[in-house]
């Protein structure tokens, strides 16, 4: 293996080693989500026309389960490294920053996805959804991935105790992940909290994820596929130059 590789390798069995805490625990937690909002608003919610409320519901936590976790992989991994010194070791190494940067979000993306293959695997009992468009499902669960992976790298290099971290992820991730349409959509909500919305780049994830089941989206397809990938570079482009000048990790 090269450097990256190996790296990627490492971050990967990380989470593997306890999977049932990193891919079991939110596999369950999802259902839990399924059973309670499904149980209470079906029949009672209708979407897209007569679109199954539970059937709507399912791509919107699977990209849920995908967003979270992703983060969750590379801010975890680089926060106790920093806490327990062992990041020393990785800066002894000749790998570039480029090469932290793959490695850490690549081992971010497959256990996202790891974790969102589970999650509708296991909900798609309750409600199963259509396959209107694959490639846009395949498309944006990698973007959605690979965006968190990288707002994780920037949050676990910002952090300095796991206080900062949980405040990052309870601030920031979580009420941009429930106010982006996961259990609506966002026509039934008032005109402000509408223009609310289309601020949150994690709206454009889950609309254009759940197009691609059902062929039908609050917004373009296309809209949300160049709202998303600007994110995603910007992201990307703060995350490389954080790892680059070694911040708050050299000193």
């Amino acid at each position: 293996m090269t450097g990256w590789q190996t790296l990627l390798y490492k971050e990967t069995l990380r989470f593997w080693k306890v999977g049932f805490q990193t891919v079991g625990a939110p596999v369950l937690t999802a259902v839990m989500y399924m059973l309670i909002f499904g149980h209470v608003l079906e029949g009672q919610v209708k979407v897209y026309g007569t679109l199954n409320y539970t059937a709507f519901l399912v791509p919107g936590l699977v990209m849920m389960s995908v967003l979270q976790n992703a983060f969750a992989n590379s801010s975890s991994s680089l926060i106790q490294s920093k806490i327990m010194g062992s990041l020393v070791f990785l800066l002894l190494t000749p790998l570039s920053h480029w090469h932290w940067f793959f490695a850490y979000v690549g081992a971010a993306v497959a256990r996202g996805l790891l974790v969102g293959t589970g999650v509708f695997i296991v909900t798609a009992y309750f409600g199963r959804p259509d396959f209107a468009h694959p490639l846009w499902i395949v498309l944006f669960a990698m973007l959605g991935a690979s965006m968190l992976g990288a707002l994780g790298v920037i949050a676990g290099l910002w952090s300095d105790k796991f206080d900062q971290m949980a405040a990052f992820q309870n601030f920031v991730i979580m009420p941009m992940t429930f106010l982006s349409g996961v259990f609506y959509s966002i026509h039934s909500l008032p005109p402000f909290w509408q223009t609310v919305s289309h601020l949150n780049p994690f709206f454009y994830l889950i609309d254009g994820f759940r197009y691609g089941f059902f062929g039908v989206s609050d917004v373009s397809p296309w809209l949300s596929l160049g709202i998303v990938s600007t994110a995603l570079v910007i992201v990307s482009g703060i995350a490389v130059n954080m790892l680059r000048t070694g911040y708050k990790i050299r000193h």
